[in-house]
């Protein structure tokens, strides 16, 4: 069974993850604070320029914290894992095995474990529950993608595309993840029926 959720790691490191996920969010606010209160103060370019790196760092940071858990609220009892949306489709098992997926996805950390954890949910809520959490990335993907509309007004098109492209390439390998296991979940559900 331990095989199959490989990648969801054990609730110590789901805190140390969780509290890292805040403090940066907390860190890249308050140096976007600073920063723009500083180019108000100065009108240094400089202090414009650092507003904006920590102002889109701090988003999505906090996109994922918002996002993650208005779509815990919303769907993580409401999805349906036979749905045709989260069918794994024919062609993204060779993808996955090309990516080689089983290989890597162990080290990528889980914010909330417990949620895949076999002692506290049944096979289906797991399933859900990787539903859930590959609805909340893919909507991610989309707000991190959001901050490339800011380049007309603002200006720094570097930042703008390289924060949003690596962002959403993150949330990508979650995505992937989700898709890789939940086949494997839905088995188990059927040889247990």
């Amino acid at each position: 069974m331990s095989t199959v959720l490989k990648g969801n790691h054990s609730c110590a490191r789901k805190s140390r993850f969780k509290k890292l996920l805040f403090s940066l969010t907390a860190i890249f606010a308050v140096l976007f604070i600073i920063s723009l209160t500083l180019f108000f103060s100065f009108k240094d370019k400089i202090y414009f320029t650092l507003s904006i790196t920590f102002g889109v760092t701090f988003y999505h940071f906090a996109i994922r914290l918002v996002i993650g858990y208005f779509t815990d609220k919303i769907f993580r009892r409401r999805t349906n894992p036979n749905s045709k949306w989260f069918s794994q489709k024919k062609f993204e098992h060779a993808i996955y095995k090309k990516l080689k997926v089983q290989k890597w996805k162990k080290f990528v950390p889980t914010y909330d474990p417990d949620q895949f954890d076999l002692e506290y949910h049944s096979f289906e809520e797991i399933a859900r529950s990787m539903c859930s959490a590959e609805i909340c990335h893919e909507i991610i993907i989309l707000f991190a993608l959001f901050p490339v509309l800011l380049i007309m007004p603002f200006g720094s098109p570097a930042v703008f595309i390289i924060t949003s492209v690596f962002s959403a390439a993150i949330d990508l390998v979650f995505v992937i993840i989700q898709r890789y296991n939940r086949p494997r979940i839905l088995r188990l559900i059927k040889r247990k029926a």
